[in-house]
């Protein structure tokens, strides 16, 4: 098995390595993460720009690691097309420090990263922590593990997708896993303008998120100390239409006149 981990906390983040250390014995590793971090930025990629990527020494032995002046999408791009030797099997994004639950995943750089394994037919996970401050990162590591474990051994190699959320807990106070739908989470976005005496600037920030408790989501879950499995599809299409929209081809038609 070659498996690629990447993330977007940057080459240099705990989380990175302790997903490493977890599968650094199921087969070979590649490590390919931003050289800074890149929280927030989706899946994002350089269309514009050269991309600059160095070799450094990894920090799990055996492992073959790069760190690249990019995007986590990018990364992973880099990973499975041109820096490993080798077919990649699986992509591991991750272990962010901080959640991806709910409507985080459409700018989370961390599954910005996993999306381009499951475009490319590649079991893919995003995995985070539920904390910003002091991570347990030993739980989402055996997460890890034992998830591709679980793939390998069952032969799976069709496209997967899942956002993994842990609980900031010790083994002990981990409920259980469920496999969960995303929540819907809200946040109220902050904006603050400052003057430099040149010009103006805006500084975007999150206020406190809200969301409603519903049976089986992955918000749920978390705040019940359960981990949080979502299986995820990249089919964003909307399979009921609504009322008020199904005449609208109609309305948009065009009358096609020759002169």
């Amino acid at each position: 098995m070659r498996i690629l981990v990447t993330n977007d906390d940057g080459i240099h983040a705990k989380g990175l390595w302790e997903a490493v250390d977890a599968v650094n014995d199921l087969g070979e590793v590649i490590v390919v993460a931003p050289d800074r971090e890149q929280s927030g930025v989706g899946a994002g990629i350089s269309m514009n720009k050269p991309i600059h990527v160095t070799e450094v020494h990894p920090l799990v032995t055996e492992v073959q690691a790069f760190s690249v002046d990019a995007t986590p999408a990018d990364c992973a791009i880099l990973g499975i097309e041109s820096l490993s030797e080798n077919k990649i099997d699986m992509v591991i994004s991750g272990i962010n420090q901080g959640a991806n639950l709910g409507q985080d995943i459409f700018i989370s750089g961390t599954m910005g990263a996993a999306l381009q394994g499951f475009f490319r037919d590649i079991p893919s996970l995003a995995v985070s922590v539920v904390a910003l401050k002091t991570p347990i990162f030993e739980p989402a590591a055996e997460t890890i593990r034992k998830i591709c474990e679980y793939i390998r051994d069952n032969k799976i190699k069709d496209p997967l997708l899942l956002n993994v959320n842990v609980p900031n807990l010790p083994y002990g106070d981990i409920k259980g896993t469920r496999i969960t739908n995303l929540g819907s989470k809200v946040y109220g976005d902050v904006i603050t303008k400052f003057n430099n005496g040149k010009s103006d600037y805006y500084w975007i920030s999150r206020s406190k998120k809200s969301w409603t408790e519903k049976p089986n989501q992955d918000i749920s879950a978390i705040n019940e100390n359960f981990i949080s499995i979502t299986p995820l599809n990249a089919d964003m299409t909307l399979k009921e239409y609504p009322d008020n929209l199904q005449n609208l081809a109609k309305y948009l038609k065009f009358d096609h006149k020759t002169e």
